[in-house]
């Protein structure tokens, strides 16, 4: 094929990947609904996956902080192979079916909290191992994965299978797989975080005031929602309290 009718091929298989999400919107929203009632006594929620799975899982994990300026400690994302798979392919790091929960051990995961292992294909030894551990020790789990009746939604209190069929390139489940677990992780952690407040209206009153870009995007929603009419003003108290939420929270009444 041609480069342009390459790219039109694709981009017609991306194009069903939403539909095969909205088909599984109810599972979703109960698995939103459990997270964010464990969060709100506590609890923390953990991604487990391999390969692309486990560093979307680890992205989706790692914008929360910023986004909605919760501590990097309530969402972790866990993933075969450490550190060093998020840049290189450690294939057989997911061969284990004890590693992934000695991992999760590390953190001192408990009945509080609450793991999604994410595996495109459902069958994965180091994701199937580590909710089988966390069910028995009484854990609760949800799951993201592209096949139905997979082992391991079969250790999934919530099982989310978004069944995207088969890849423009046999096999390769980057593609229309990844990209319908990347949609289900946004909508968790977004509608979570929303539940618990740290997002007010559309606005990410709560995210970190790491940059000159986000310092000016926070001044501007904090000159929107508060009435003040200065900049400085704005920025000053901004600065002084760092988030938008604070901020309105201390602004002065004068």
């Amino acid at each position: 094929m041609p480069t342009g009718e390459l790219l039109l091929h694709i981009n017609e298989e991306d194009a069903t990947v939403a539909g095969s999400v909205k088909k599984v919107l109810p599972i979703i929203t109960a698995l939103v609904d459990f997270i964010a009632g464990k969060m709100e006594e506590g609890g923390r929620l953990f991604y487990i996956g391999a390969g692309t799975s486990g560093r979307l899982g680890v992205l989706d994990a790692s914008e929360c902080p910023p986004t909605f300026g919760v501590p990097p400690a309530h969402v972790i994302g866990v993933m075969a192979g450490g550190e060093g798979a998020l840049r290189y392919g450690i294939e057989d790091a997911e061969d284990s079916e004890e590693q992934g929960w000695t991992d999760l051990q590390a953190y001192g995961i408990n009945s509080g909290d609450v793991v999604i292992g994410i595996a495109a294909s459902g069958t994965t030894p180091y994701v199937l191992g580590a909710l089988k551990q966390a069910q028995q020790q009484g854990i609760r789990t949800g799951c993201i994965v592209c096949n139905q009746g997979s082992p391991i939604s079969a250790w999934a209190d919530y099982a989310v299978e978004a069944v995207v069929g088969p890849e423009f390139v046999t096999g390769s489940t980057r593609m229309k797989a990844g990209t319908a677990q990347k949609m289900v992780l946004n909508m968790i952690s977004t509608a979570v975080m929303i539940r618990l407040g740290r997002v007010q209206d559309n606005r990410m009153v709560n995210m970190q005031i790491t940059n000159e870009k986000l310092v000016d995007r926070g001044v501007r929603m904090l000159m929107e929602k508060s009435g003040i009419t200065n900049y400085e003003q704005a920025k000053n108290l901004l600065l002084e309290h760092g988030s938008v939420k604070a901020a309105l929270e201390n602004k002065p009444n004068s």
